[in-house]
């Protein structure tokens, strides 16, 4: 009898896997993650396309220049820029302080049978349709900022300087700071659920370690468990960015829909979102919708160079890491 090679069961594995195996699974592989980038550079061109005759007539002075006249036809993308990066802004303020303390509480002091029914309340709030974010806004929380919020800022605030053109003028309750803490509300979701997924998931030896050498929770938290997990977090961070640029409905609702340049967040102002979700289906012209599909891609761009600076500064936070150790 002919005594097999060792050899011969790991070549039929690898034939087998080469017939029916591995290779044409990485292969739909490849093109899922090919068909991202396509759709992505699709979506990308075909609004630089759209937006030429805007470029062209206008040149850089579309994204420096404040008019938005339709019946003379003069473009500018300043304000909507303005707006979407101001509101995106506060959302930041509120959103992020706001979510890591939901994450900390679920993880850290909680106990454990309010734990679930928390984040299932969390995640909830995930689901509510932004319309609904910006009709409450609308109906019940704009006249909560106009009695309330917006007199007591005028009277704290009048003779400070700088904030008082900030951080005062007419109690209407529609404007950027009203639109941004709408935002602010709808991104706490995305971010705290990501960070307390990632903190639950740092190693226990890690955390006990640290309570058997006397840390406190908030030291634990702060020393252990967001330094293990900071990629993520930042991650996080960028992906409620995300949704506060480019978000419409609810944005649409409370910020005024106004296109003046106001240096205070209580005056009504504009997005690049809300001006193309209110006007496009009133463009007569082409240079109008062009212009409409130009602040489109603006915003495209944007949120594109948002995403890669989170991208950046993950990368250099490694370097940083990696230059410790």
């Amino acid at each position: 009898m002919t005594e097999s090679s060792p050899s011969a069961p790991t070549d039929r594995l690898g034939r087998a896997r080469g017939l029916g195996g591995d290779r044409p699974f990485e292969a739909v592989i490849a093109l899922a993650a090919l068909t991202v980038l396509v759709v992505l550079a699709a979506a990308g061109a075909s609004m630089y396309l759209g937006g030429q005759q805007a470029f062209r007539t206008f040149g850089l002075k579309f994204f420096v220049s404040t008019d938005w006249d339709a019946v003379n036809k003069q473009f500018g993308a300043l304000v909507p820029i303005y707006g979407t990066l101001v509101t995106a802004a506060i959302s930041l303020i509120i959103g992020v302080p706001t979510s890591f303390g939901i994450a900390f509480t679920l993880t850290e002091t909680a106990p454990r049978w309010l734990r679930q029914p928390l984040m299932i309340a969390v995640e909830l709030l995930a689901s509510i349709p932004s319309i609904i974010y910006g009709m409450w806004g609308l109906f019940v929380f704009a006249p909560f900022m106009a009695n309330t919020v917006e007199p007591w800022l005028n009277a704290a605030f009048a003779n400070t300087p700088i904030l008082t053109d900030v951080l005062t003028g007419p109690p209407i309750g529609i404007g950027m700071l009203t639109a941004g803490i709408i935002l602010g509300v709808m991104i706490i979701p995305f971010i705290s659920s990501v960070m307390w997924s990632v903190f639950t998931a740092v190693p226990a030896h890690l955390k006990e370690s640290a309570v058997a050498l006397g840390a406190t929770r908030s030291e634990v938290m702060l020393k252990v468990i967001l330094p293990y997990t900071r990629n993520a977090v930042v991650g996080a961070i960028f992906l409620g960015l995300g949704r506060a640029l480019g978000e419409t409905m609810a944005v649409t609702f409370v910020l005024g829909n106004a296109h003046d340049f106001a240096k205070s967040l209580l005056m009504p102002g504009n997005s690049i979102a809300a001006v193309i979700a209110n006007e496009f289906t009133e463009a007569d012209s082409n240079i109008y919708r062009s212009s409409l599909i130009a602040l489109g891609f603006v915003l495209f761009i944007v949120t594109f160079l948002v995403l890669a600076a989170a991208r950046l500064l993950l990368l250099r936070l490694q370097r940083i890491e990696g230059a410790k150790v």
